[in-house]
């Protein structure tokens, strides 16, 4: 799985829903590739619409219904996210009943459902289906066209040539989780027809999965005859198979209790961040503010603001804010002309990240105008590294291939603290090269050492690939 961001906007797209003779209109799929999950909209028939876990920012959700002259009346959430901040709240403020499992003891006005519960969707029907393993309250929710099967809305227990992993309440509970994820499975899911459509919300690029396909919907029997995880063959199997699925974000561990207590409703982001001087971003940085530069990683490397951490804007942006800095701490931007601030907010806002001071008015033009310092880093074809390189990806990237005698420290572990003693976040004194697949990691995690006082720095502009291809050398592999 590649975190470097590289990918598509999220896109709207779907696929026809069977039942019999009689075709019900396709769930649209609202996919933010950066996360890689998948909202659901779901035409009922008779001018209004069902979403299925959808995230914070309302706006795509409003619109997709409005061109298709629906209004979305309920909001269904199959368990507290911890990815993303769930929009069901947003939309209940535009009139939406929301659905949640009643385990999930959610703070805010919703129907809580029980396993077999069906919510009566007017000529449709939600059956709750409880499935837990992802989570403890999981819900599927199975669509139901009288009494025919018409779609699984899965969440995060079947997906596309995966399951999502059970490794985010607690270590003590991963393995309890585990085993009731392969009886949900077992018991639950795969007991529906093999020519049922399966619409999951976790997909490939989600750190909440198991690695996983770049299809984003799937069927019943696709995965039976295909999910290697289903092919395990016992319970005490499925659940080694899912043991160390690496590192996540840890914010994570913090956006379950923001999505069940319920966030603040904010509406659409505004299309612009508000205008600072280079004075201001100054004071507010010396005050301890975050600053964030997402200009593109070139663009950092010719000079940049000292201190500041090189998070490029891109669909990974908010994976990697929310790794590596603070939420609870103002956070300041620098950005180009043309880059998308309203894209920066949603995705800001996505992973619970308010407190949004500004951008630097002018850029690094007024900033250098002003007479303030300035630093640079060094770039250099992947193809032509020479001397140390430190590998910044994740783990599983790094065992597949990497340049011999790579040191690799992920850069999640790179946080701008200083680390405990032992823990290797750090590389040793001396020159070294940041590697990672593109660039944009490695320009993040020689942001974060440059903070730390760090002099030698340069980074790989490639990823291992191009240096085996200009070198004819394999690459090792291993961890």
């Amino acid at each position: 799985m590649n975190h470097d961001g590289e990918g598509r906007e999220p896109t709207i797209g779907g696929r026809s829903m069977m039942t019999g003779a009689a075709a019900l209109a396709a769930p649209l799929a609202l996919v933010n590739e950066g996360l890689g999950n998948s909202s659901y909209l779901v035409d009922l028939g008779d001018g209004r619409a069902l979403v299925i876990d959808p995230e914070r920012d309302p706006g795509p959700y409003l619109a997709a219904a409005q061109s298709r002259g629906l209004t979305i009346t309920f909001a269904a959430e199959t368990h507290l996210h911890a990815d993303f901040v769930s929009g069901g709240r947003e939309l209940a403020a535009h009139g939406a009943q929301v659905l949640a499992p009643a385990a999930g003891g959610t703070g805010f006005g919703h129907q809580g459902l029980h396993d077999g519960d069906e919510a009566d969707l007017g000529g449709l029907r939600l059956r709750a289906l409880a499935t837990p393993g992802h989570t403890p309250e999981h819900m599927a929710y199975l669509l139901l066209d009288g009494d025919r099967p018409a779609a699984l809305f899965s969440g995060g227990s079947l997906l596309v040539g995966a399951v999502a992993r059970t490794d985010l309440i607690a270590p003590e509970r991963t393995e309890a989780l585990a085993r009731a994820l392969w009886r949900s499975l077992h018991e639950r899911i795969l007991t529906l027809p093999d020519d049922l459509p399966v619409y999951p919300t976790h997909g490939a690029g989600s750190f909440c999965a198991a690695p996983a396909s770049a299809e984003r919907t799937t069927t019943i029997g696709a995965e039976r005859a295909a999910n290697p995880l289903l092919a395990a063959p016992t319970e005490d199997e499925f659940v080694r198979l899912l043991d160390g699925l690496g590192t996540y974000p840890p914010y994570f561990l913090r956006l379950r209790e923001v999505n069940r207590r319920g966030p603040a409703v904010l509406g659409p982001p505004p299309a612009a961040l508000t205008a600072l001087t280079p004075g201001e971003v100054r004071r507010l940085a010396g005050a301890g503010a975050g600053l964030i530069d997402a200009r593109p990683a070139a663009s950092f490397a010719a000079g940049h603001i000292p201190g500041a951490i090189s998070i490029p804007l891109r669909p990974a942006f908010a994976t990697w804010l929310g790794w590596l800095t603070d939420p609870g701490r103002p956070a300041v931007f620098v950005l180009e002309p043309g880059q998308d601030r309203a894209g920066l907010i949603r995705q800001a806002r996505n992973i619970g990240y308010e407190h949004l001071a500004g951008e630097l008015a002018g850029g690094m033009a007024a900033w250098q105008a002003a007479g303030l310092p300035v630093r640079q880093i060094s770039v250099v074809r992947a193809s032509e590294v020479t001397g140390p390189v430190l590998d910044v990806r994740q783990a599983a990237e790094y065992s597949g291939g990497h340049l011999p005698d790579a040191r690799h420290i992920e850069l999640g572990m790179l946080t701008s603290a200083e680390p405990e003693p032992g823990a290797g976040a750090h590389p040793e004194p001396g020159p070294v090269t940041l590697m990672c697949g593109a660039g944009d990691r490695a320009m993040t995690a020689a942001s974060l050492l440059a903070r730390r006082g760090h002099p030698d720095l340069a980074v790989a502009v490639g990823g291992p690939g191009d240096w085996a291809a200009a070198h004819g050398q394999p690459l090792q592999t291993g961890p």
